[in-house]
This record gives structure tokens, C-alpha cells and sequence, in this order.
């Protein structure tokens, strides 16, 4: 009888040693879901932002009378996220329209302006930069003058948000680029020179 009671002395102990095991492996993967769990929460809580990510540096626009109708803004477009973002349009208190605008090469070879169909993707960790010549964003039908040392603010929108820019007025003379007639504005780009950033004194000219 002794060794009958022994026997099963140590089979109880080992059952025992068992459910508290499996009690404890519950317990550990109920705290690996918890916290897999709040790493998504936190994932979802840095959501990337156009306020957070994107920077806009050596921001400026051309200076122009109120006459010339038009005018441009650029810079470098930062994106210090790990996510694309999709920048699609602009506007500003300025202006009554507002476009993005890409540079393009005919099949004569000379360069032209017209509206950047779908906007810009600024790459993770990259890069957009808005230059006279290049790309930039085009401020039209102007409802004042822009004098030098004057500060535009114009909204950026992407599909993290909207930026506001702050940028100062400088005087400008540079590229020589024609605007494109299948642009999507109502103004007629016709084959205006982009030299000195003045496309004529017609208010339906691109003067930037």
C-alpha cells in the first residue's frame, strides 16, 4: 500500500507541474497579443502628416505688379517620412487659381510649360524641387501685387494634409520656356516666353 500511495503521490505532483506550465504559456501569449496589439495602436497613432514630413526650404516667389496678372513659387519640397506623399494642388489668398506646373520637352526639342497632370509623388526620405524653368507651382489671376520683400502664404495639399508655405518676394530674371496651349487653365499659354519670367503684360498671359 505504501508504494501504491507513493505512485500516486508523484502522479498528482507531476499533473500539477503540468497545468501550471500550460497556465503560464496561456499567460505569456495573452501578453504577446496585448502587446503586438498596442504596437498597431502605436502605428496607427504616427500616422505620417504633410505638417510632420514635408519642409519646403529657400522657399520663394517672383515679384510681380498686379497688372502682370501672375507669378510662380519655388523651393525644395522635403519629405522626411518613410511614406510617399502625393502633392496635388496649391492654393493662396493671392490668387483666384492656383496649378502645378512640370516642364516638358516637344519633339523639336525646345521646352514648354503645362499643368502636371496628378501633381507630384515626393518619395520617402526625397526630394521635389521647384525651380524657375522646371517644375513649380503657378499662381493665377492675381487679386494684388507682389512687391520684393513681400511674404506669400500658399496651401499645399497632398493626401497626408495640407502645408502652409510662408515665402518672401524676390525679383527674378532667368529661364526661357514657352507655356503649352493644351494647358488646363482658361488662359491662353499661346508660345509666351518664360524669359525673364514674363509671358507679356496681358492679364491672360503667364507672367511669373
Amino acid at each position: 500500500m505504501k508504494k501504491t500511495i507513493a505512485f500516486r503521490t508523484a502522479a498528482a505532483a507531476s499533473a500539477l507541474g503540468l497545468a501550471l506550465t500550460l497556465a503560464a504559456c496561456g499567460s505569456n501569449g495573452s501578453n504577446d497579443a496585448s502587446t503586438e496589439a498596442g504596437g498597431t495602436d502605436a502605428q496607427q497613432d504616427e500616422a505620417v502628416t504633410a505638417e510632420s514630413a514635408l519642409t519646403l526650404e529657400d522657399g520663394w516667389v517672383k515679384a510681380v505688379d498686379k497688372d502682370h496678372g501672375m507669378t510662380a513659387v519655388f523651393g525644395t519640397l522635403k519629405n522626411s517620412s518613410d511614406q510617399d506623399i502625393h502633392f496635388t494642388g496649391a492654393e493662396s489668398s493671392v490668387a483666384a487659381m492656383a496649378e502645378l506646373h512640370e516642364t516638358v520637352e516637344d519633339n523639336s526639342g525646345s521646352t514648354k510649360m503645362q499643368e502636371k497632370e496628378g501633381g507630384f509623388v515626393i518619395p520617402a526620405g526625397g526630394e521635389l524641387k521647384l525651380e524657375p524653368g522646371g517644375d513649380h507651382i503657378m499662381l493665377m489671376k492675381l487679386k494684388e501685387g507682389i512687391e520684393p520683400g513681400a511674404e506669400v502664404t500658399t496651401t499645399l495639399k497632398t493626401d497626408a494634409g495640407d502645408l502652409d508655405v510662408t515665402v518672401p518676394a524676390k525679383e527674378f530674371a532667368g529661364a526661357q520656356e514657352e507655356y503649352d496651349q493644351g494647358d488646363g487653365s482658361d488662359m491662353d499659354h499661346g508660345d509666351m516666353d518664360h524669359g525673364d519670367m514674363d509671358h507679356g503684360d496681358d492679364e491672360d498671359g503667364h507672367d511669373h
